[in-house]
């Protein structure tokens, strides 16, 4: 599918904002009403954008007529439960589906040893506290028989990491693919760390690297598939997104460095047959940062992440994307919010 040229002026009053928060993550689906339901992550301004979601990120539900929205709060559906749960902090990067008449919601949660950061303690990337926040991630799972809840998470992660592969310090970026059968393919984002070169105890992080995990149903048992990242050590995704079709299974994620699609921070694009083995395609740019808008303005987006499609009869018809309005990517964001581009094929 040619994304590209199928994407119609995004509209200004579309998409999902919400005053004092940052907002990010947004995930759409037609719920038993006939309405259009987002899922999405927010989390206070007090906070800075990054890293402040590890320490107050909450999932919302929001709704709206049409898929383009705009989008109006209507709940909070999971947030913070206590320190003694591996998602008892923080919840972040909602994914729903509907599987067997259950909606499923997939997400990534964190948990700490210390209070929650006061309003006027603005955390850093540097504070240690993010380091320990970060390595929390875990990706676990909610669901309901009705779209309005109530919703039932577990407590445990149905993904962990594993401690001597490439993924040994935390997964997170779920992305779920349901089969004819009703088996699950999940492709993750994980970062891995090595013992340092230079000094006793130390370690060095690893690039952002994408993984593949199995189910035979949405009730798990989730398994990791491979012991090496989906496209190696050289290529550098993150947000993935997957889907089948009658050609097989389909990804487009968020080109780091440009390497893949030629854009850095554009769309790259790769496909399977069998949601274990994945091949990029060069120079395939799924999306680009300059969106056309209705007011007939161009503008290259701070940020165009967290990609995610949502398909009627099997037909796309409208892309989502946690959008920001810097130009440093979110490190000098004022606001974001998740916006929506209509599709016509």
């Amino acid at each position: 599918m040619d994304f590209r040229s199928a994407m119609l002026p995004a509209p200004v009053c579309g998409g999902f904002r919400m005053e004092g928060y940052w907002v990010w993550c947004g995930s759409v689906i037609k719920g038993e009403d006939g309405r259009y339901h987002m899922f999405a992550s927010r989390w206070k301004k007090t906070q800075p954008m990054h890293p402040g979601w590890l320490f107050g990120s909450e999932i919302v539900r929001a709704a709206s007529d049409t898929p383009q929205g705009p989008y109006t709060f209507e709940e909070v559906v999971l947030t913070a439960r206590g320190q003694q749960y591996w998602d008892g902090m923080a919840v972040h990067n909602p994914h729903i589906t509907r599987q067997n008449g259950m909606y499923v919601l997939y997400y990534i949660g964190t948990t700490f040893p210390f209070p929650a950061p006061a309003e006027d303690d603005r955390v850093s990337v540097q504070d240690l506290r993010t380091d320990v926040a970060r390595a929390g991630k875990r990706i676990g799972m909610a669901f309901s028989a009705s779209v309005f809840g109530p919703w039932k998470r577990l407590d445990e992660p149905i993904l962990r990491p594993r401690p001597d592969r490439f993924d040994n310090l935390y997964v997170s970026n779920p992305a779920p693919c349901i089969q004819e059968d009703g088996s699950v393919v999940l492709v993750y984002k994980s970062v891995g760390v090595r013992p340092g070169p230079d000094y006793p105890g130390g370690h060095i992080h690893g690039g952002m690297q994408l993984g593949a995990a199995g189910a035979p149903g949405w009730q798990g048992p989730y398994v990791p598939v491979s012991d090496q990242p989906l496209f190696g050590t050289e290529v550098v995704l993150e947000d993935p997104f997957i889907w089948r079709d009658a050609q097989g299974m389909h990804m487009i994620a968020k080109d780091m460095t440009g390497s893949v699609c030629g854009e850095r921070h554009g769309g790259a694009y790769a496909h399977s047959r069998d949601g274990k083995v994945w091949k990029a395609e060069p120079g395939r740019c799924a999306y680009s940062r300059r969106v056309l808008w209705d007011d007939g303005g161009i503008r290259t987006m701070g940020n165009l992440d967290r990609p995610f499609i949502l398909f009627e009869d099997g037909r796309p018809i409208c892309m989502f994307f946690a959008a920001s309005d810097g130009t440093d990517s979110f490190l000098d964001a004022e606001n974001t919010w998740n916006m929506a581009i209509p599709l016509k094929f």
